[in-house]
C-alpha cells in the first residue's frame, strides 16, 4: 500500500503529486483492473499471445525507423 507523509511547509498539491506518482511506479491501478476483470484461461494467453506480437511489431518498427 502506498503512502506519502505530509513534509513542514509542504503544500497539499506536492503531497498529492508524490502520492500520484508513488501509486504510478508500484503499478497498483493497473493491478486493480487487471482483477477486476475475469478472464477464462484461453482468452488469457489469447491476450498474452497478442501483447507480445505488438511487443514484437513495436520492437521490430523501432530498428527500422532508426535506419
Amino acid at each position: 500500500m502506498a503512502y506519502v507523509e505530509l513534509n513542514q511547509n509542504e503544500s497539499f498539491e506536492s503531497a498529492l503529486r508524490r502520492f500520484k506518482r508513488k501509486v504510478q511506479q508500484e503499478a497498483i491501478i493497473k493491478d486493480i483492473k487487471k482483477h477486476t476483470v475475469y478472464l477464462k484461461p484461453g482468452e488469457k494467453k489469447r491476450l498474452k499471445i497478442a501483447m507480445a506480437q505488438k511487443r514484437m511489431r513495436k520492437r521490430i518498427r523501432r530498428e527500422f525507423s532508426d535506419l
